[in-house]
């Protein structure tokens, strides 16, 4: 009896060893990635990529992060601006993106906020947020080239408009994206005219450092009246990967101009 209770013991500790060595009934580390993913996509689409759900599930840890800067944050610009997003990348839209597919999310959807620099003064910053509807236009980005780069493409936002602590005029804060940046004509004035990159300031999208457009003296007048603003009441910054984000004081309109005011032609824009 006594041997027959060893070999019980022996038997079911090696029955243990056994199951712990076994390997696994689930799929490799690989294929249950690529299921995961399959899966995110898929309720991705049921609930139209939306974004506050993505930030959410990317937040959730190390993997799930890095699935969502591999494909989802992709998969959202694609979804929601498939002709900006075209535009930006060419032909192939899975291709990679100067500062990342997650930059670029962040700047369609979320609005930097404005706060003082050497050239842009406010009694108090104002804090950023997501912004619930934005149209970026090529169209607009052309205003924001000078003469010499007007073959860049840029798409610009409208301004975002923010109360502002006293004054008539309320803050003005807008975003856009270059193509291919590293080979404009805007960084080749940039790099030809020594323009010093700031030490202050960073790039809200991706954390890259920016160049100060007022410093460079590359901020055309068409800029303030696209804007709605007064000629030197804005300043905006480019960074190393050809985020714009910017500030400008707006004026207000009469009533009778902002009835006789035109539409833009949103056909060469994406409606975020």
């Amino acid at each position: 009896m006594l041997l027959e209770g060893k070999f019980s013991v022996v038997q079911m500790n090696t029955n243990r060893r056994l199951r712990f060595n076994q390997p696994s009934r689930l799929p490799s580390s690989g294929e249950s990635g690529i299921e995961n993913e399959r899966v995110l996509v898929l309720v991705f689409e049921s609930i139209s990529w939306d974004i506050h759900t993505l930030c959410t599930i990317a937040s959730l840890s190390r993997r799930f992060c890095a699935i969502a800067r591999r494909i989802l944050w992709r998969r959202l610009c694609v979804n929601r601006a498939p002709g900006m997003v075209a535009a930006l990348s060419g032909s192939d839209p899975s291709g990679r993106i100067d500062g990342g597919w997650h930059a670029l999310a962040k700047l369609m959807f979320f609005c930097g906020g404005g706060e003082s620099n050497r050239y842009f003064n406010l009694s108090q910053p104002s804090p950023g947020h997501f912004a619930c509807e934005s149209r970026f236009s090529k169209t607009s980005g052309r205003f924001f080239l000078p003469k010499n780069c007007r073959r860049d493409l840029l798409y610009m936002s409208d301004p975002c408009e923010h109360h502002a602590v006293g004054g008539d005029e309320h803050l003005g804060v807008f975003r856009g994206v270059f193509r291919e940046f590293m080979r404009s004509k805007t960084r080749e004035c940039l790099v030809r005219r020594q323009a010093a990159l700031e030490e202050k300031v960073r790039c809200p999208y991706c954390g890259g450092r920016v160049w100060s457009m007022t410093a460079a003296r590359l901020i055309p007048k068409s800029a303030a009246r696209r804007l709605g603003s007064r000629e030197g009441g804005l300043e905006f910054f480019v960074c190393v990967n050809g985020h714009l984000h910017g500030t400008c004081w707006l004026i207000p309109l009469s009533s009778e101009e902002e009835d006789s005011g035109e539409e833009d032609d949103n056909s060469d824009g994406s409606v975020i």
